[in-house]
């Protein structure tokens, strides 16, 4: 049988461009997970589990409001408040690696009966315990990228205020893909961070090869991201504190009430700075 699961290995990159230039790039792998295959990836592979510790894993509840709910369940009611509809679910997101993780990013690629990518969900964590969903329509444009834009509406890294808006260019899950991120001020463009990875069969082997070849993934993207911090810091980077309102939340009310409804007034970002535009 074939199956639409894959492994991703690749490199994220961040370029911040003001108020100082800095740059990161670190390798990492990625699983595009289909939400009706993950039970049959269990049973088959040895080393990766759902909900159970393994070398690699995926538990639901890291992208669960409420842990007994049914992910896919959870996911189309998300795109039905947008008005939008969706029969198969993939989702591309880091796994647990012996049992630990973060993902800073996950993206939920939505597709119709037909196949037809319909919508995305970027579905974003911080290194507060908070989390926050854009939930887009998916346009494909000429060459079959998809762009979307969505207003920054969640606390993500202390190094970046609020008033911000992203610009989200992607180059769905294939022989390769591509997930870029452009934050964008009133001054243009403050930081692009891209993921870009090449498709591997999900098989045992790959995934030893993959934690073999991923280091800091495997020491934890945690630790990278709090390194990077402290090079900000060095670098005298301005730090924005987190609304009060919104401390101790596992999930912030949206600030967006005073904004039109439509799906690209939805949005949500909790995880530090990632996947954004190629530079």
């Amino acid at each position: 049988m074939t199956l639409r699961s894959a492994l991703y290995s690749g490199r994220v990159v961040h370029e911040r461009m003001r108020p100082k230039r800095h740059r990161l790039s670190y390798r990492v792998f990625m699983l595009l997970l289909d939400l009706d295959e993950i039970d049959t990836l269990d049973r088959s592979l040895k080393r990766f589990s759902r909900g159970r510790l393994n070398l690699i894993g995926f538990h639901d509840r890291d992208h669960l409001d409420d842990p007994r709910g049914s992910l896919k369940d959870v996911v189309l009611a998300k795109l039905r408040a947008e008005g939008l509809d969706a029969a198969r679910i993939s989702v591309l997101a880091m796994p647990r690696i012996l049992g630990k993780g973060f993902n800073p990013l996950s993206v939920f690629f939505c597709h119709d009966a037909d196949g037809r990518l319909v919508a995305t969900i970027h579905a974003v964590r911080n290194t507060f315990g908070q989390r926050h969903d854009y939930v887009l329509p998916a346009t494909r444009t000429v060459g079959g990228w998809v762009e979307q834009n969505a207003r920054k509406a969640f606390y993500v890294s202390p190094f970046l205020p609020m008033h911000l808006r992203y610009g989200f260019e992607i180059a769905p899950p294939g022989e390769a893909v591509h997930i870029g991120v452009d934050v964008l001020g009133e001054e243009g463009l403050v930081l692009a961070a891209t993921f870009s990875g090449e498709r591997r069969d999900l098989t045992d082997l790959a995934i030893w090869k993959a934690l073999a070849g991923h280091p800091w993934q495997v020491a934890g993207i945690l630790a990278a991201i709090h390194w990077e911090a402290l090079k900000l810091v060095a670098k005298g980077f301005r730090i924005f504190p987190q609304d009060r309102a919104t401390r101790g939340l596992r999930r912030p009310a949206s600030p967006l009430a005073s904004t039109p409804p439509g799906p690209s007034a939805r949005a949500g970002s909790s995880a530090a700075s990632w996947p954004g535009r190629a530079p």
